[in-house]
């Protein structure tokens, strides 16, 4: 486990991945979409923001 690092582009992707998740979240919310749909992306943005945030960059 100590040499689990993430490569710049592979960062990157998984960030832009969050922000289109968090992005189809709030278009859920504001149309009262299924409650299904608010947990699929809202799970996927948190996800992907914690591999970003806690798995370090090489």
């Amino acid at each position: 486990m100590a040499d689990l690092t993430l490569s710049s582009p592979v960062a990157t992707l998984i960030f832009v991945a969050a922000c289109l998740a968090g992005y189809r979240y709030r278009r859920a919310w504001k149309e009262e979409a299924p409650a299904w749909q608010l947990w699929l992306f809202g799970l996927i943005a948190v996800i992907c923001l914690l591999i970003v945030g806690f798995i370090p960059l090489a």
